[in-house]
């Protein structure tokens, strides 16, 4: 009897752990519109042919397909679960209708389950997805410190990256850089990434400053900023835990862009005085001389100086005017300029030479400097101080209109002639040679006789230079360098005063460097391709972004006025990247 009841439990419970359980699970009952919906459909066999609901009222994405297995005590269990995720369309009431699947022939189906939408709530939560997590919680921001600026006025650009408090990141990596067009840029490198805490609306964030940028409009209007895109690694934190109860992670690489970004540049007032050259900033403005008094042939420099914050890369100075006594020469040009996340600063001088002629005191004409001030929003004019010039000795000028040496008459005489004036012709001469051609004992003789002697010594010194130079790697290197240098800068120096020329030619060196060090095509030179080939050889970080920086610049200075001075810095800048790459090669 007892056996018999033993078998009857044991066909009951086999029974009931055979049999199949479909469900629907919902994250929550009630949800506000900004918020996700997790539905998960879990089967306790291992059931083929699914067939979801049609979620009507709804966005879905997935399925998101699991297995788990476990032994309890000896019993095994089995879940397969089909996750979705949903967000509402419409605010209301809908119903999550019935989901099937097949299991040895039998299909079975899920019971309908209602949810509720409701307004937006102040404190979304989107279920535990980790791509929607990650969306939600990363956000680039582009800040400008001025969207209505003038016409050469500067303004710094800054992104900046929050995300939320309950998430972590990795180093970001670039997907697209901005481009200025119409607008003078300069790149504020950024050595090293430091995170902070932070605020966004409202919620705990973390933050970097990831890009600096200082840009000074070239054009009037509305002027857009290209978005900057870059990809981030996330790390979400999910619902499993390790071994030791720690909530595991998981990590998802999420693209996210700054949007673009519109600036409104304001025109400069018409009413621009005699001698302004675009000067926009805050200036001050000096001209001095090295000496007052001097005597005549002696030479004294005079300097015209702009300091302040503004513009200036993007304006030349005030010409200097000597009187016709003093030979002027052409002005040294020395620019002392560093640009910072709020601008330019620092001063641009021409130093001229002047060297006086004539004793006398000579007056120099003033030098006007006209710029506009954004601040004050109007034109200022300095002018310079009165200076002079003592000639203590030399010639004295003849003011009057005397002619000088130049200008007098030359009185021509006419040549008298003689009966003397040719000799009388000579029929017969007695000649000999004045030096005889005897090649033995001569100096050719001596030297081709002790050349050979005197060689082997020379060329002893030379094979021993030779080897000297190549066991000399970093010399070695340095020359070979400099001879790279020469060979692809040398059109681009050529093109010096012909902004589009120059740019282009300086890029094409850039590129044809690399092509010749990598081996590679045209087609495959992009600034993610360079990175990472350039990265694999070893090349310091530093060099490599200093190379890309010239590239960016060769690229943007093409729409944008450009002086001498700043085609020459360009051009330093490009000598230096690859002088270093190739040592480092």
């Amino acid at each position: 009897m007892k056996k018999l009841l033993y078998i009857l439990l044991l066909f009951c419970s086999t029974t009931l752990l055979s049999q199949v359980s479909f469900v629907t699970k919902v994250s929550k009952n009630k949800l506000g519109m900004n918020e996700r919906l997790r539905v998960d459909f879990v089967v306790n066999q291992d059931g083929d042919n699914f067939t979801p609901p049609n979620f009507k009222g709804f966005r879905a994405q997935g399925p998101n397909q699991s297995v788990s297995r476990s032994w309890v005590n000896g019993k095994s269990s089995f879940n397969k679960t089909f996750t979705y995720y949903l967000t509402p369309q419409k605010v209301g009431k809908y119903t999550i209708s019935q989901a099937s699947i097949e299991h040895k022939g039998n299909t079975y189906k899920t019971s309908p389950v209602v949810v509720e939408i409701t307004p937006a709530v102040s404190n979304p939560k989107g279920g535990e997805n980790p791509e929607y997590v990650a969306d939600n919680s990363l956000h680039l921001v582009a800040r400008v410190s001025n969207q209505n600026p003038y016409l050469n006025e500067g303004i710094s650009l800054e992104y900046i990256l929050y995300w939320d408090a309950d998430v972590s990141i990795s180093t970001p990596q670039d997907l697209d850089l901005p481009k200025f067009t119409d607008f003078w840029s300069q790149n504020i490198v950024i050595k090293e990434l430091q995170a902070q805490e932070a605020t966004y609306k409202g919620r705990p964030s973390g933050k970097v400053v990831l890009k600096k940028y200082v840009l000074y409009p070239q054009k009037t209007g509305k002027l857009e900023l290209q978005p900057l895109t870059i990809n981030v690694p996330v790390r979400i934190p999910t619902n499993r835990r390790d071994f030791f109860g720690q909530r595991l992670m998981q990590t998802v690489n999420k693209s996210v862009s700054a949007g673009s970004l519109s600036i409104n540049v304001k025109a400069l007032p018409e009413n621009a005085p005699d001698g302004f050259t675009g000067a926009v900033g805050q200036f001050n403005f000096n001209v001095s001389q090295t000496k007052k008094s001097l005597n005549a042939n002696e030479s004294l420099q005079v300097s015209v100086k702009v300091s302040g914050k503004g513009n200036l890369k993007l304006f030349e100075l005030p010409k200097l005017k000597a009187p016709s006594s003093i030979e002027v020469y052409d002005p040294e040009s020395k620019p002392s300029i560093r640009t910072t996340a709020s601008g330019m600063k620092g001063s641009l001088t021409d130093i001229y030479t002047l060297v006086p002629q004539f004793k006398g005191t000579f007056p120099l004409p003033q030098v006007k400097f006209a710029y506009f001030d954004p601040k004050a929003k109007t034109y200022k004019r300095l002018t310079s101080r009165n200076l002079t010039i003592d000639v203590l000795q030399g010639p004295v000028q003849d003011l009057n209109s005397t002619p000088t040496i130049a200008d007098q008459s030359v009185v021509q005489k006419p040549i008298e002639q003689t009966n003397r004036s040719f000799s009388f012709i000579k029929t017969k001469t007695t000649l000999s040679a004045i030096e005889k051609n005897v090649f033995f004992g001569t100096k050719a003789y001596w030297i081709l006789l002790l050349m050979p002697l005197l060689g082997i010594p020379l060329v002893m010194l030379f094979i021993k230079r030779k080897e000297t130079l190549a066991s000399d790697v970093v010399g070695s290197k340095a020359r070979k360098a400099n001879k790279l240098v020469k060979k692809y800068l040398s059109s681009a120096k050529k093109n010096l005063g012909d902004s589009n020329a120059f740019y282009e030619s300086l890029e094409r060196a850039l590129h044809n460097y690399l092509k010749a060090k990598l081996s590679i095509d045209t087609n495959e030179m992009n600034k993610e391709r360079i990175q990472e080939m350039l990265t694999k050889r070893s090349i310091e970080e530093v060099t490599i972004q200093e190379y890309i920086g010239v590239l960016e610049t060769c690229e943007m200075a093409r729409y944008s006025p450009n002086t001498m001075q700043t085609m020459k810095e360009d051009f330093e800048k490009a000598s230096k990247v690859i002088t270093q790459m190739d040592k480092q090669w």
